[in-house]
């Protein structure tokens, strides 16, 4: 694993706060992804540009400056704060030094102006990680980690499309791509989407190695996968024969050497020297599932995320057991699940057709 995304020149000074590198270090050391970590990185970007907004020094904090800071984030002024110092503009450009400036400035925007509740919140638990680990290394704080209160989060009511809908959107690469490749590559992908739940990360990451295959046949031995989700949690994923089929169908058209699973055919990835690079990207894989939704005139927002919600809630639907529903989700708790296989809106409108008092006047 390289590290040169948290290279050891002088956080401290860079971000004017104690023990930054180490901290950094220590989440590397304790099996942290490196996606995981360049966020807690950027937060602790985001709140050293607020100190310097502020001119406070980090022994200065205090409760209201903790919730002067909520307003920093909500109000947007963080983007202002970022954009007037290039030292910080610098370090947040530093772990892809390859990246132009303009897509430095792009992730130095990634919130693009006021946050939500929920990231505001994301937010503050990183700097409640920070604190604690502070306190873990002996190093006095200027406010307890738990005075760090989260903010209230409004209640969004989850939408799933109609099962229908989403299995038009999964058979939609057949009936508007051309290339023959691209329509059996987009199909398989929505198909292993759909079959699985598995989340759109640990697609984009899955090598043909991962597959078992028959060698004379060239067809797939095991319908099941062993994958590496969310916070390096192992699980096994199921495959239906109709994924099967349309796996088989792309990988026949794979005449290259390139171990991801699924690759683009055009695009910068080709030309990389780095064979494991050259993968398909969630960003494109996420417009296309937005293309295909408004050319087919789904209403309901629909991505990668709601094929694996819509798996859930129609296997709920279907009565599968939710700790079992909880497994293939790789959830660690199932009240986590409870988010995806609550009670669905038509299992609402069967309960109220059926039961209204007034339902045969």
């Amino acid at each position: 694993m390289q590290h040169n995304y948290i290279k050891v020149l002088s956080m401290e000074e860079k971000l004017n706060l104690p023990l930054s590198q180490e901290f950094l270090l220590d989440l590397i050391n304790n099996n942290y992804s490196q996606r995981t970590v360049e966020s807690y990185r950027r937060d602790l970007m985001i709140f050293a540009a607020f100190l310097k907004d502020e001119q406070l020094e980090f022994k200065a904090i205090t409760k209201l400056g903790v919730s002067k800071y909520k307003e920093f984030l909500r109000s947007g002024r963080y983007l202002n704060a970022l954009r007037e110092d290039r030292g910080l503009k610098k370090l947040a450009n530093q772990g892809n030094p390859e990246k132009s400036s303009l897509k430095a400035s792009k992730r130095l925007s990634m919130y693009s102006g006021r946050l939500g509740s929920r990231s505001v919140n994301r937010i503050l638990s990183a700097l409640r990680t920070y604190f604690r680990f502070l306190i873990d290394a002996d190093f006095e704080v200027p406010v307890p980690p738990d005075a760090i209160k989260l903010i209230k989060t409004e209640r969004k009511e989850s939408q799933v499309a109609e099962l229908d809908e989403l299995i038009s959107l999964v058979e939609s690469p057949d009936q508007f791509e051309d290339k023959i490749k691209v329509k059996y590559r987009n199909r398989a992908m929505l198909e292993l989407l759909f079959s699985t739940g598995m989340r759109i990360s640990e697609l984009i990451n899955l090598n043909r190695e991962d597959l078992k295959l028959n060698k004379q046949t060239e067809q797939i031995a095991d319908a099941k996968i062993y994958i590496m989700g969310k916070g390096k949690k192992q699980r096994f994923v199921y495959l239906t024969p109709r994924c099967e089929f349309y796996l088989e169908r792309y990988l026949k058209t794979r005449k290259d050497e390139y171990p991801s699973l699924f690759i683009p055919y055009r695009g910068l990835r080709i030309g990389t020297k780095d064979p494991y690079i050259v993968r398909v990207s969630q960003n494109y894989l996420q417009g296309k599932i937005k293309e295909y939704r408004v050319r087919l005139g789904i209403v309901v927002p629909t991505s990668a995320h709601s094929l694996r919600h819509g798996f859930a809630t129609y296997i709920a639907e279907n009565g599968g057991n939710p700790a079992a529903i909880q497994r293939l989700l790789g959830h660690a708790s199932l009240q986590t699940t409870s988010k995806y296989v609550h009670a669905s809106d038509k299992f609402a409108e069967t309960t109220h057709k059926q039961f209204h008092p007034l339902k045969d006047k």
